[in-house]
């Protein structure tokens, strides 16, 4: 059996109490939900909730058929499945010590695509928007200078878009449970 990170999307009626469910269903399988993050989507009183959770393929899929029966939710996807594109949001608050700190760490900034948004005389915090491998390093670069806060949005997701007709390359789309015209567009294409 395979044991891997799987990045997850359940979409569920804005009802009171549906993300305790869906958490609870986790805890009582023994499962750790490392990144967690919910929003409404472009759907009124319909919210979407990406989470990371490690385990073996098969204990997963069994979670996905577990999460479609619960009562408020709509779709369930594994975008580990196929393609998909993932961003998280971190804020870093890095010490300056002194000019040719805060230079260096400007230039770092801009290497990064990261955005200062407060400056003081003795901090600095970073904006910095990327999958998880760039939020990573940038905090590695930052460490020689000293990080004082972090905080992290946890990753959101989505399958990417299916190319068109005639073009080469992959499917496309996660696989769903509980949708059966994402199964069939999965096998067809």
């Amino acid at each position: 059996m395979s044991v891997r990170r799987h990045v997850m999307s359940v979409t569920v009626r804005d009802q009171p109490g549906a993300l305790v469910r869906i958490a609870a269903l986790f805890a009582r399988r023994g499962y750790n939900i490392e990144s967690l993050s919910v929003a409404q989507t472009h759907e009124a009183g319909v919210s979407r909730t990406t989470f990371v959770v490690t385990g073996e393929d098969a204990h997963v899929e069994q979670m996905q058929k577990q999460l479609q029966k619960l009562i408020d939710v709509i779709k369930v996807i594994d975008h580990s499945e196929g393609p998909y594109v993932d961003r998280e949001l971190m804020l870093i608050k890095v010490a300056v010590r002194n000019p040719d700190d805060r230079v260096e760490m400007r230039q770092i900034a801009q290497d990064f695509r990261a955005r200062i948004i407060d400056v003081a005389r003795d901090a600095l915090v970073f904006e910095v928007t990327g999958d998880e491998a760039k939020t990573d390093a940038f905090i590695e670069q930052m460490r020689t200078f000293g990080v004082l806060d972090l905080i992290r949005t946890g990753r959101v997701a989505l399958p990417r878009t299916a190319p068109r007709a005639g073009a080469t390359g992959s499917n496309g789309a996660g696989a769903a449970v509980g949708d059966d015209r994402t199964a069939s567009r999965t096998r067809a294409a």
